[in-house]
């Protein structure tokens, strides 16, 4: 075991309070290096370490995740990586981060095989749906395409979060996929246009917009509609919700646009045992339904049922687009997205 000072590990944010850890291996926790935030985990965590007396460790990062660990090297903290994206689970493993956890029954018994690395470097825990908001007052349409963002009829009305953000790279890939680079630069530059504004703000800011008549239609992920509804915390977000319909795009062709949050075993990690651990937790029927329950996330475990609340947005048809064919996009998205000036929002 290689000493840690305490310095260098009291940046771990804790799901309960990381005070008094010393090392990086430390019998009972379980070190996690976070893309998805805080609030989204914890119901998981919170009940892993009831169950197990392991004490879950969360150092969240909104960039730099793999770069980080890289530079940490041999004495990395990081035993379990948890993430949003197929893009950010694939830059992991490529960027030399993970390890294989290999014929793992526990964690592939309830993971479809389509949503797992078949080395076992990474497996997809939950897919959510890239949604149109659209306002309940102003909005008479109840199906929406996402080729159907272009026309000028919603020129002003759309609201959007920054078009480099990995949920936007996501659904701009996948158009690419299914359109071709030149179709969709042309499309983005329409979708640009219509914009009311600047992109700026979360998914749950576009909600805000609708509400406030700043636009009539809005891009955002179907998770954050259920935690709006049912945030006691700060109920102004439930108005938000109130003010929006979900409409899934695409439904009668090829499907809706979704991408998953996953998890990986870090490459060096010094609680590998208590790391597996939770995996299996994680991948599990249990976890399945906090996810689906809590978190308002779709269950990758086939059968697993949506939440009430989830359900009551509508029926989603996945689009079946590969996500490896999302993932092999993703640079030129990022790319047309800065071509066509997207965050600088539309023409005057």
């Amino acid at each position: 075991m290689k000493a840690r000072s305490t310095t260098r590990f009291s940046i771990l944010l804790a799901v309960s309070t990381l005070a008094g850890a010393t090392s990086a291996a430390a019998e009972g926790e379980v070190n996690i290096y976070s893309y998805r935030q805080p609030d989204l985990i914890k119901p998981l965590l919170d009940t892993f370490t009831k169950e197990t007396d392991i004490k879950a460790n969360v150092l969240f990062l909104d960039k730099g995740l793999v770069e980080r660990i890289r530079a940490e090297g041999a004495n990395s903290p990081a035993d379990v990586i948890m993430t949003v994206d197929i893009a950010r689970l694939m830059e992991a493993k490529e960027g030399g981060v993970t390890q294989p956890v290999a014929d793992n029954g526990a964690i592939n018994k309830d993971i479809p095989a389509n949503l797992r690395d078949p080395a076992g470097e990474w497996f997809g825990l939950t897919t959510r749906g890239r949604v149109v908001y659209a306002s309940k007052d102003r909005v008479t349409d109840t199906a929406i395409t996402y080729e159907g963002l272009a026309d000028p009829k919603w020129k002003g009305k759309i609201c959007i979060r920054d078009g480099q953000h990995s949920y936007n790279i996501g659904l701009i890939a996948s158009m690419i996929a299914v359109h071709g680079e030149d179709y969709t630069e042309k499309w983005l530059t329409g979708v640009k246009n219509n914009l009311a504004h600047k992109p700026s703000g979360g998914d749950r800011d576009q909600a805000k917009a609708i509400l406030a008549g700043e636009c009539d239609i809005a891009i955002g992920n179907t998770y954050y509609v259920g935690l709006m509804q049912t945030n006691e915390k700060e109920p102004e977000q439930k108005k938000w919700a109130e003010a929006i319909k979900v409409i899934f795009p695409n439904s009668a062709d090829r499907g809706t646009h979704v991408n998953i949050s996953g998890m990986a075993l870090a490459k060096n990690s010094p609680n590998r045992a208590n790391a597996l651990k939770l995996m299996e937790f994680l991948a599990s029927g249990e976890a399945q339904k906090i996810y689906a329950e809590q978190v308002y996330e779709y269950p990758v475990m086939p059968g697993a049922e949506p939440s009430a609340v989830v359900k009551s947005f509508g029926t989603i048809k996945p689009d079946s687009l590969a996500l490896a064919d999302i993932a092999a996009n993703r640079k030129k998205a990022s790319e047309l997205v800065d071509k066509v000036a997207f965050n600088e929002g539309p023409e005057s």
